[in-house]
């Protein structure tokens, strides 16, 4: 080898080594990278085309950088894998997001879908965002005590404008599970733990637990908890800010925005971020000599703020209009069984809903569901950990949440055995209006958080490592796989009739009239609302499914549904059992006053309804003969209720 060809392999090796994707390149290190390239293409020779050759008359080969993961890359990669597993979850639904509905309840999508249009009438037409009269006529509905959702709505109208409430609805679900899931994991990757997996592990459970799966199919805005990290994440920091009045307003407006997508849950994280601290400074109490001063000051600041922002909102939820206080007895008494703790959830990969009987209020409510294992691994964790301060202190916030979500009696396989602490919580205020169940959800995330400390500390054990990995994916694959997320059963469920779709109601509904569906709406019975949402609530209709004041009364306990009404007792009794009831005058007289009250322009009851032949016949001996048109029954009844007629 000649001495400019040594000369030139010594440069290619230093060219390699600059590089590699493997390090870190410091600006030096590129200039001299630069200058070994300037050297090498000198003494290389030129080949007859004019390229440079290797100097073996061969032209070089052209380098191929190659992939690294990136942190960036990573998490990028963790949040699609993330949003994949939502779809999945909600895949029957995408199927068909219009005929598509949760198996054993439809009324709680039919209500949101009415809260999505509502967003829609609240930016294109400017209506008041806390109150509307366009169900529950002419007594209206408080939107503020009924969770509108308007920082989910509002944002969504583009999508409810060109595809409708229910794919809204249905993109909500799914956004919920994994921007919930991948703020938990940005927070505590960052901000708690150093292993990427288990900063993975923590954000999968709060993201995809029975309890968030269990909501899943009906309430969009419980399980878009995804500002709840960044929450807890600056009430932590606030602890020990040197900035304290810049993080009270950071914390204000995130306090801001999740009021208008769920209150309860941010009430049940404030109280877990209160109980957290006090059992920290419990068993380190000098730490509140530090700490005191920057919570102060940044607290006070966010009470101002979010005060300010929130001090009209609430006004109307609490001494507004159709505005309540508390919940009915029957609500209020909605606790987890302790035997659900240790059940896998319905909608889970070992779970049952014939197995969870009577272990949850409903299957909508299955705020526990961690099956054996799972359960029995968090004890475990806390046991092995119990030296840590935080472990200690997770560890008694789970246990303040995991008791008040048994609720007022606490039962065993619906045995109960004693009476629990939430009798004497319940009628507090703020308190009086919470479904005990759902604190629940708290000791969800505990759980993860404790899942994603102890595969931390494997790294600490005095074992092989290839031992600890083994422990570690043994432990999770006992404890999750039993309730791994299986996608949401659905059920088909009856369209928006054409007389809607095509506008052909147009014709006979003014502005300050109503179109009464039938069965009337109520809390079984909700196709109406979803005919209203599907037309951007163009027209006003009667009842519905809400929350409002005990007879109407503004500051009464709140109840499902509005005002009793005779003729949607009589209907709705029609709808279920199919039999034709024989009208009195009287009652005839008072179906008459009714609609009246609501200003009813006309009655329509889809051929396809079920039951609607003896539906029909009722409505027949209230207001005449039905007319036939498209796919509905149509009464006009403009001429016995408007007054001027």
């Amino acid at each position: 080898m000649t001495p400019a060809e040594t000369r030139a392999a010594a440069l290619l090796r230093s060219a390699d080594v600059a590089d590699s994707p493997s390090d870190i390149v410091t600006v030096g290190d590129e200039e001299r990278a630069a200058e070994s390239t300037r050297q090498l293409t000198e003494i290389t020779p030129a080949e007859p085309d004019g390229t440079r050759g290797t100097g073996t008359g061969v032209a070089a080969p052209a380098r191929r950088r190659r992939f690294r993961w990136t942190p960036r890359r990573l998490d990028l990669a963790i949040f699609g894998g993330f949003l994949l597993t939502a779809i999945w979850v909600t895949s029957q639904i995408w199927v068909d997001p219009a005929g598509r509905v949760a198996s054993l309840y439809s009324s709680d999508p039919a209500q949101v879908q009415f809260f999505l249009a509502h967003s829609v009438r609240v930016v294109l037409h400017g209506e008041f965002p806390f109150f509307t009269e366009q169900f529950n006529y002419p007594d209206g509905v408080n939107l503020m005590a009924n969770t509108a959702i308007l920082a989910l709505g509002i944002p969504m109208v583009p999508v409810t404008l060109l595809f409708g409430p229910a794919v809204t609805f249905v993109l909500l679900v799914t956004l919920g599970l994994a921007g919930t899931a991948s703020a938990w994991y940005f927070v505590l990757s960052r901000h708690v733990v150093n292993n990427r997996l288990a900063a993975v592990v923590g954000g999968w459970f709060c993201g995809f637990s029975p309890a968030m799966l269990s909501h899943a199919s009906w309430h969009p805005n419980i399980i878009s908890q995804f500002l709840l990290p960044f929450i807890v994440w600056r009430v932590m920091v606030i602890t020990r800010s040197t900035r304290p009045y810049r993080d009270g307003a950071v914390l204000a407006l995130l306090v801001t925005a999740q009021a208008f997508i769920n209150e309860e849950i941010l009430l049940f994280t404030a109280m877990g971020c209160g109980i957290f601290l006090i059992a920290v400074v419990a068993q380190r109490p000098e730490l509140w000599s530090t700490a005191w001063r920057p919570l102060a000051k940044a607290l006070a600041t966010c009470t101002v703020i979010a005060g300010a922002l929130l001090a009209y909102p609430l006004y109307i939820q609490f001494a507004g209009p159709m505005a309540y206080h508390g919940l009915s007895d029957a609500v209020r008494d909605y606790g987890n069984d302790v035997a659900a703790y240790f059940a896998p959830g319905s909608p889970t990969i070992g779970g049952s809903q014939r197995a969870n009987v009577n272990l949850a209020p409903n299957y909508s409510e299955e705020n526990a569901f961690f099956g054996w294992s799972l359960a029995l691994i968090a004890v475990g964790i806390v046991l092995w950990l119990r030296r840590e301060v935080l472990v200690r202190a997770l560890a008694a916030t789970a246990a303040f949440y995991t008791i008040l979500s048994l609720g007022e009696r606490i039962t065993w396989w619906d045995r109960e055995l004693v009476v629990g602490p939430w009798e004497w919580l319940v009628r507090l205020p703020l308190l009086d209006a919470v479904v005990p169940t759902r604190f629940g959800m708290i000791t969800t995330v505990v759980v993860a958080i404790l899942l994603a400390l102890a595969i931390e500390r494997t790294s600490t054990l005095s074992m092989d490592r290839g031992t600890v990995r083994t422990l570690t994916v043994a432990g999770l694959v006992l404890a999750l796989l039993p309730i791994t997320p299986m996608p949401l059963p659905m059920t088909s469920r009856p369209p928006v009739p054409e007389f809607i779709t095509s506008d052909r109601w147009r014709a006979y509904v003014g502005p300050d009239q109503t179109l009464v569906p039938i069965p009337v709406p109520s809390m079984g019975n909700t196709h109406g609302m979803r005919w209203a949402a599907a037309t951007n609530l163009d027209f006003k209709i009667p009842g519905g499914y809400f929350l409002a004041p005990r007879n109407g009364n503004t500051g009464d306990p709140g109840r499902f549904g509005g005002r009793p009404s005779g003729i949607g007792k009589i209907l709705e009794e029609v709808a279920t059992t199919g039999r034709t009831p024989e009208l009195d005058d009287r009652q005839r007289r008072r179906s008459l006053d009714e609609l009246r009250h609501w200003r009813a322009a006309i009655l329509v009851l889809p051929v396809r309804q079920s039951h609607s032949e003896p539906l029909r016949q009722t409505v027949e001996q209230l207001v005449g003969p039905a007319r036939l048109e498209l796919d509905v029954w149509v009464w006009d009844v403009r001429s016995l209720t408007d007054p001027r007629a």
